[in-house]
């Protein structure tokens, strides 16, 4: 039978990899957001959030903060991507969330699989490279190659993965056809292009829709999810390796401290109760990817996990910007 040798949990902001001269252009499209989620669950404008904000947050905005901050979110990627050589796996899977990349009005499904040998990723040009903001597209080598870059997919293990859940009662959508003009998401490239996984070993990608309303899966269900997928690994008839990871995350676009270090002592307490009882008014916008470190952790229950780093991003004065964590579990 297959084994899962590691999970990894990383954020994939672009603040992580556009350097923090490119933090300023980041705040200034908070700036510009109509709608952000405050740490009440409701959604506010900036100047509201900007209202609520203790005087000290002006010290988190200081350049050599900026840049320690950045460091420790480097050194937290390079441990990462030296556990996942380490471990050597056969196959990875990566489960995250579709942001309009390869699911748009056509049919955006709560879950899914893909049942492919392989999906593209292509990088934007044109009209969509000059419309992009310069934080964003300084960041872009995270998660975009030069040139379209084929992503091998396990399609043995992704329709096994399938079954199961199909047999444990979850609804799920399998595709085998990646859907022309449309683009391998930035949460499933993130692991290659940040994280080191080669090129040659194929992913199997589990889309969670956390972002768009209304049909976002619970923490308990994603948890769920998770669990299938343990068993789904454990009971191909394979001898590979196999590492769990877990795309995005955690809070943004509005930091909330406390959420996040609930959701990481949940994970490194093995606290399922905690990360299932989560609630779906703070699980919204950015915040909202924490629904695959939720899934990951109900792949990876039967392993130890260990919190790398917890970097809380700040880049305005209304204390946006994202909870940058990195964890494993081994």
């Amino acid at each position: 039978m297959a084994d899962i040798v590691l999970g990894v949990a990383s954020s994939h902001t672009p603040q992580l990899s556009s350097g923090v001269d490119m933090w300023p252009d980041h705040a200034n499209r908070d700036r510009r957001q109509p709608r952000l989620l405050g740490k009440d669950g409701e959604y506010h404008s900036y100047d509201e959030i900007l209202a609520t904000v203790r005087p000290a947050m002006q010290d988190e905005l200081d350049q050599a903060v900026w840049e320690a901050k950045y460091r420790r979110c480097q050194d937290a990627i390079a441990g990462l991507a030296e556990r996942l050589a380490k471990a050597e796996p056969d196959i990875a899977v990566v489960i995250g969330d579709d942001q309009r990349e390869l699911f748009l009005d056509d049919g955006i499904p709560a879950l899914a699989c893909f049942g492919g040998d392989e999906l593209v990723d292509f990088p934007p040009e044109g009209e969509a490279l000059e419309r992009m903001p310069s934080g964003i597209r300084a960041a872009s080598w995270a998660v975009h190659a030069d040139h379209p870059e084929r992503h091998p997919v396990s399609a043995e293990l992704s329709r096994h993965v399938t079954e199961q859940l199909v047999a444990a009662d979850f609804d799920i959508m399998l595709f085998t056809q990646q859907p022309v003009g449309r683009t391998l998401g930035h949460a499933f490239t993130f692991p290659r292009y940040r994280l080191g996984l080669p090129a040659t070993t194929p992913i199997v990608p589990v889309f969670v829709n956390t972002y768009y309303q209304p049909n976002v899966p619970s923490a308990a269900r994603c948890y769920g999810v998770g669990q299938v997928i343990r068993r789904a690994v454990e009971s191909w008839d394979s001898s590979a390796r196999v590492a769990v990871i877990a795309s995005g995350g955690l809070t943004h676009f509005v930091i909330d401290e406390d959420l996040d270090r609930r959701v990481l002592a949940g994970i490194t307490d093995r606290d399922p109760g905690l990360l299932t009882s989560l609630p779906r008014a703070q699980l919204r916008s950015g915040n909202s990817e924490i629904l695959n470190w939720v899934a990951a952790a109900g792949a990876l229950d039967g392993l130890a996990a260990t919190e790398v780093d917890y970097v809380p991003g700040y880049r305005s004065p209304a204390g946006t910007g994202t909870g940058m964590a990195f964890a494993y579990w081994d």
